[in-house]
């Protein structure tokens, strides 16, 4: 979006928060659940794309059928020699794709596991420009009928926003995942958060974001408001290891802090000087994550560490 662009828009949003406040939460809604177009890849994406492009001959496409869209599941088998000690999902972030995962599915699939990574509806091999919540909790469900249950669901960003609604059958109407870790890598934690930073980027006044609310409301089941990390988390007896980097200028560090709340379940990992996408290629992250989802339950030790730049 150009800046000349938001200017229209946060221009129109003040107009119609004054007239059609109903309208503009739905016009809100729809913005927030666009995705970007998959055939207009930054240089930077291309980039990552066409430097992955042998790694994905690796793995086995499936189609997934959710019926209005077609969500695209690829299964990299283990390394061969190592055994095969279970599946772990993998989950994408916002404006992402497979490709981004390439290095946490081969420290995984290296380790013995057989990975499935994810395009979200309107990412990568996914079919669809409409992605939210319930949307994505709908394409990890389907992924787990399929290929569950998983020995861990790894997620990045608003993939681990994704894991973590799944794990515990955040959503009316689709049931929990079976998992048995999880790992959040930059992962927001409040998802009121999240609407709360767009609605301020477009100008969405008060009136139209409680439309905009509702609409969450009617299609999740619950107020945004329940969708926070450390509430949701509060009542697993599962293991959580939370990923973040305090320099994260996406997604800020509070999040991971607060993920923390939910008991000593939750174990934090700082990975700092990483950012929000370096951290996804970095080899002590990555050795971390894996050991975290191999070792006993009862040996899940996550001392704070400072990556390098």
């Amino acid at each position: 979006m150009t800046p000349f662009s938001l200017e229209v828009i946060r221009a129109l949003f003040g107009v119609g928060e004054r007239i059609a406040p109903s309208l503009m939460g739905r016009i809100a809604f729809e913005l927030f659940c666009r995705t970007p177009n998959v055939n207009r890849p930054t240089e930077g994406e291309r980039r990552v794309i066409e430097r992955a492009a042998g790694f994905m001959t690796q793995a086995r496409l499936h189609r997934l059928d959710l019926g209005s869209v077609t969500v695209a599941a690829h299964e990299f088998p283990p390394k061969p020699g190592r055994g095969e000690f279970g599946v772990v999902l993998v989950v994408h972030g916002w404006r992402s794709r497979t490709e981004f995962m390439r290095s946490f599915i081969e420290g995984f699939c290296d380790a013995g596991y057989r990975v499935v990574s994810l395009d979200l509806p309107g990412h990568g091999q996914s079919s669809g420009r409409r992605l939210h919540l319930v949307a994505a909790l709908e394409a990890v469900q389907a992924a787990a009928v399929r290929f569950g249950p998983f020995a861990a669901i790894v997620g990045h960003s608003f993939g681990g926003a994704v894991a973590t609604s799944a794990s515990v059958g955040a959503v009316r109407g689709v049931a929990p995942v079976e998992t048995d870790r999880l790992v959040l890598i930059a992962a927001p934690s409040s998802m009121q958060t999240v609407f709360d930073n767009f609605s301020a980027m477009m100008n969405v006044g008060p009136r139209s974001r409680a439309a905009m609310d509702r609409i969450v409301e009617r299609i999740a089941g619950r107020p945004l408001a329940d969708f926070v990390g450390s509430r949701l988390l509060a009542d697993v007896a599962m293991p959580v290891l939370v990923i973040h980097a305090r320099d994260d200028k996406e997604v800020s560090s509070s999040h991971a802090e607060d993920y923390g709340l939910a008991g000593g379940h939750v174990q934090i990992f700082w990975a700092d000087g990483l950012g929000h996408r370096r951290i996804l290629s970095d080899s002590g992250v990555i050795a971390k994550a894996v050991d975290f989802v191999s070792r006993p339950a009862s040996d899940t030790d996550c001392t704070p560490r400072a990556a390098a730049g």
